[in-house]
């Protein structure tokens, strides 16, 4: 309910609060850069700044549990310019490339540091609820797998190992669970397209599915097997519900197969039960709760002024 479009210039993405509920740090390709860099705003998309670094390509950010710090992946490792983008020739098909991103984190002092310092891809860092750890995803050991490591970037610790795409994780309100996507190819011709991608350093739009494990991996449990894309889950703060994006019902006859039209849903951990939560004609993605619950901030094609315009919203929430 009462929902509210909290920027309106650029492409803008995955926006997640602050400890507090009081601010949101979200990518955004704005001003005229060429690539996403990383920016804050309030709840009420105001006071939009720039983090003071700059240089490369940015993604995925997130706040420590105290505020305190920040985290990112970046190219700049790289350089200050943006690095070459894979585009498959194929102009239906959905391409997520995998740049060579190290995690960083920035201190309030503006200070930064490299967390990773690894070829290929390390990003989507998100951290721990009460512990100063991050889960994330890495390309390091040929495969897409999860990883956990401290603030600083020691102990690191494989999650997960399974050939295929794991990314996207979250660990749980109370800390000891995780959910995530993943795609397992199991048949030649998906072996196949898996390590093309892998070769080309990009995922394509796959039958991607959400699940949920202990903190270390162990106990995977599969929640959603309908064929369509499910992806960027995060937990309600009760922990009895997972929040995720999926195009299932936007099945397309023509094409046979599923379209660009994806939506918010809840499942009950308890019983499986899924529920939509938006109804529209466009893409509605990367959902995550505030930390009481009363907010849902979420990413959105609606109201954009150009055909792959995404921008902020953040709604009212609450169980009826």
């Amino acid at each position: 309910e009462n929902t509210r479009q909290l920027t309106t210039d650029g492409d803008n993405g995955e926006a997640y609060f602050s400890s507090d509920n009081k601010n949101l740090i979200f990518q955004s390709k704005r001003n005229g850069n060429q690539c996403d860099k990383i920016y804050t705003m309030t709840v009420g998309g105001e006071d939009i700044k720039i983090i003071p670094h700059s240089d490369g390509a940015f993604t995925c950010s997130y706040y420590s549990i105290d505020d305190s710090q920040i985290f990112f992946s970046s190219t700049m490792q790289d350089g200050v310019g943006c690095p070459h983008v894979y585009k498959d020739p194929n102009p239906r098909k959905y391409i997520w490339p995998l740049r060579n991103f190290d995690i960083y984190t920035m201190y309030n002092d503006g200070q930064i540091k490299n967390l990773t310092n690894s070829d290929g891809y390390d990003a989507e860092a998100t951290i721990h609820p009460l512990e100063k750890k991050l889960i994330f995803t890495s390309l390091r050991n040929g495969d897409i797998d999860l990883y956990e490591m401290d603030y600083d970037g020691q102990n690191l610790k494989r999650i997960t190992s399974d050939f295929g795409y794991d990314g996207g994780a979250f660990y749980s309100p109370d800390g000891t669970q995780i959910v995530w996507r993943a795609w397992y190819p199991k048949n030649d011709a998906d072996i196949i397209k898996w390590n093309n991608n892998i070769k080309n350093k990009y995922i394509e739009a796959v039958p991607l599915d959400i699940y949920i494990a202990n903190r270390d991996g162990s106990d995977k449990k599969r929640l959603t097997n309908n064929g369509a894309t499910n992806w960027s889950p995060s937990w309600h703060p009760s922990g009895d519900y997972i929040v995720f994006s999926s195009n299932m019902d936007d099945w397309l006859e023509e094409h046979n197969s599923y379209g660009p039209n994806f939506e918010l849903y809840m499942i009950e951990l308890s019983t499986g039960n899924q529920f939509r939560l938006t109804y529209n004609n466009t893409f509605d993605s990367f959902p995550v709760f505030s930390s009481d619950g009363s907010k849902l901030v979420y990413s959105s094609n609606r109201n954009k002024e150009n055909k792959r315009q995404t921008n902020i919203f953040i709604s009212d929430f609450k169980f009826k």
